[in-house]
């Protein structure tokens, strides 16, 4: 749910934050008091443009920010957030935020990270569905009307099942494709490909070898610094009469004439017979490894040879060794599959057949179950508008077979809306009312209250051109759909915003002499005076009938 959005400097709204409620929250207030900067500031977290000429006069700067609660989304949006370099939720929060300047610097983030536009609307899709006068209206896609009557017939695993075969298809074709070429690209392929295949064979690379060989050829390089080194060391412990061999001797003895004298020095002969034995072996030692030293000019020219070819095929082929090596073994398999592309070919023709058949039978399946839907979400649908000021008009939902399968199945799908008798039925896009395109969104949404996966609805004009019964029918609709999702409704009827299991009003005050929006959650003896304003004034009959409306149920 939506809990929290904060709105600082656009339009009339210098600093607004709103705290919402679960279940259905309702919206009022005076025409111009700014309801619509609401809608507004949910449209830029969308990803709609900015308009800069909404920055509120005085000010640089718009931003406009909401933390969502998402831990019962259908949908885990920690992959999609991983996949786009995004800061994981905490504590299932989901915090959005977007900000644009007069000077056309607009910069959008989530969860603190940056982002495009591009991820902030499709996060927008998964989190709001917005239904007022030129927003984001899912109901008009055809793919979003054929989800909806899968999502009623809960046809969603064949549809998945029907994608991944759809995908499946594809990766055979793509896999053909990638052999079936001119004779010219093929003979360059094989040609390359061989040349390097050939190239990482005959290198005999080992995936721990560089660092050996690097080892190797510094050792080489500096051979005669090292021998040097070495047997200085050697003459030093030698047996001259000035080497540390001969000093320790010296050492010994008056230690030994010391330990004569006083028997609690023989510690200290212990340890000098201790350090001369450490001295001898690094005597030996430092004889050993002289002897190994070798000043040998092919050798390093050798090792040289060695690691220019390792980095000569990094350069190549990838960054160590073990990706060299990979490399290769990718390389070899991409070659034998193309000296036998013939059979490779017919092998994939094979498993392509295999899945249109698959593919058409699924569909043909998905569809039918499909048709069988059609009549009965029409009818339910249509039950519904009837309570909603339309106890004549006709809702149609008609399915047609398209030239190709694509991820959603064989078929498209458009919902078609007759609002008064004695006129046809015509698609929803061409429904010229953002009232009347509210309210068939209402009556889906009841519908199909429990499996939309969409947790935030948000109704901007569904009482246009409405009154009386039909009024209190859209405010029970609106708290039936809150059981299931969170509700957020701009209106202007009384009985609508009854219904709401909170209510707010927006205000327009002069501040410091400038006109400024604000909001507030009224409380219940509020909420009489503000439902009592909506229905004509404060008279003693309108405070009773706004009562009233609180309490019926």
């Amino acid at each position: 749910m939506l809990t929290t959005l904060r709105i600082r400097n656009l339009a009339l709204v210098a600093d607004l934050t709103l705290d919402l409620s679960a279940g259905f929250n309702a919206v009022t207030g005076e025409t111009g008091a700014g309801k619509s900067v609401i809608l507004g500031a949910v449209n830029l977290l969308l990803g709609q443009r900015a308009d800069r000429s909404l920055i509120r006069s005085g000010t640089d700067s718009c931003t406009v920010e909401a933390a969502f609660h998402v831990p019962a989304l259908k949908v885990s949006l920690d992959p999609f957030l991983a996949e786009n370099g995004l800061e994981p939720s905490e504590d299932d929060q989901l915090i959005l935020k977007r900000s644009f300047t007069t000077g056309g610097t607009n910069r959008q983030f989530v969860n603190g990270s940056p982002t495009t536009l591009a991820t902030l609307a499709t996060l927008g899709e998964l989190l709001v569905d917005l239904h007022g006068p030129h927003e984001h209206q899912s109901l008009l896609q055809p793919a979003k009307q054929l989800a909806i009557l899968d999502a009623f017939g809960g046809l969603a695993s064949q549809q998945e099942s029907l994608a991944e075969l759809l995908a499946l298809r594809n990766s055979f074709q793509a896999q053909k494709s990638a052999l079936i070429v001119d004779e010219r690209t093929y003979a360059q392929q094989l040609d390359l490909l061989r040349f390097q295949v050939r190239e990482i064979s005959e290198a005999n690379l080992r995936p721990d070898e560089e660092a050996e060989v690097e080892a190797e050829f510094t050792r080489a390089t500096h051979a005669a610094r090292l021998l040097t080194l070495a047997q200085s060391s050697l003459s030093a412990l030698g047996d001259s009469d000035d080497s540390i061999t001969a000093q320790l001797g010296s050492v010994g003895r008056s230690l030994h004439e010391l330990g004569r004298i006083d028997p609690t020095g023989g510690e200290m002969v212990d340890l000098h017979e201790q350090g001369v034995a450490v001295l001898r072996e690094l005597q030996e030692r430092l004889a050993r490894y002289t002897d190994r030293i070798e000043i040998e000019p092919e050798r390093m020219n050798e090792l040289e040879a060695r690691l220019s070819l390792i980095h000569s095929l990094k350069r190549k082929y990838g960054g160590t060794v073990g990706e060299v090596l990979a490399f290769g073994e990718e390389a070899r398999n991409r070659l034998n599959a193309l000296e036998g592309r013939d059979a490779e070919v017919a092998r994939l023709d094979a498993s392509i057949r295999e899945t249109d058949a698959r593919l058409a039978a699924a569909a043909k399946a998905l569809g039918a179950a499909r048709r069988k839907l059609v009549p009965k979400l029409a009818k339910a649908v249509a039950k519904e508008l009837a309570g909603l000021g339309f106890p004549r008009g006709a809702f149609d939902i008609r399915l047609s077979e398209t030239a190709e399968i694509l991820a959603n199945g064989g078929d498209s799908c458009e919902f078609h809306f007759a609002p008064n008798p004695g006129e046809p039925a015509r698609p929803l896009r061409s429904i010229a009312s953002s009232g009347e395109l509210a309210r068939v969104m209402l009556a889906l949404k009841s519908v199909l209250a429990t499996e939309d996966a969409v947790p935030v609805l948000i109704f901007d004009e569904v009482d246009a051109n409405i009154g009386g019964e039909t009024a209190r029918a859209v405010g029970q609709r609106m708290r039936r759909i809150a059981q299931q999702h969170q509700v957020l409704c701009i209106t202007h009827l009384a009985p609508v915003a009854a219904a709401g299991d909170a209510h707010y009003v927006v205000t327009k005050e002069l501040v410091a002499g400038r006109a400024e929006s604000r909001i507030r959650k009224l409380e219940t003896s509020e909420r009489v005076d503000e439902l009592a304003r909506m229905l004509g004034g404060a008279s003693e009959a309108a405070r009773r009938h706004a009562e009233e409306l609180l309490s019926s149920p």
